[in-house]
């Protein structure tokens, strides 16, 4: 069963506001084992899709990006089907990008 999902509203703009999701580790690590192995997705879409599936405008970037950093210290969940191991950000995973194209290869 899915925990009662965070969400503030935040100024957009100068007359919007915005519904932004702070999403649980459980949630993204949910997402990560629903993503398709052996194949790179994208955080930008992990982020647009529990954004939809809690009701919310938008999914904190810097929420998801400390979850997968820890994910990746943990080894709780497949974060190398998430992370693209051509951007900055994979260097900040454990093991960098030489571990996330290893796993993405041997699940092929």
């Amino acid at each position: 069963m899915d925990e009662l999902p965070v969400i503030k509203t935040r100024r957009k703009g100068r007359n919007l506001t915005q519904s932004m999701l702070i999403p649980s580790e459980g949630m993204i690590i949910r997402a990560l084992w629903a993503a398709p192995p052996g194949l790179l997705s994208d955080i930008a879409d992990l982020r647009q899709a529990l954004a939809r599936r809690y009701g919310a405008d938008a999914c904190c970037p810097v929420t998801v990006q400390r979850h997968l950093v820890q994910i990746s210290q943990s080894g709780t969940a497949p974060f190398w089907r998430i992370v693209d191991p051509d951007r900055p950000f994979a260097k900040r995973m454990s093991g960098g990008p030489e571990r996330i194209r290893e796993r993405l290869a041997e699940e092929r």
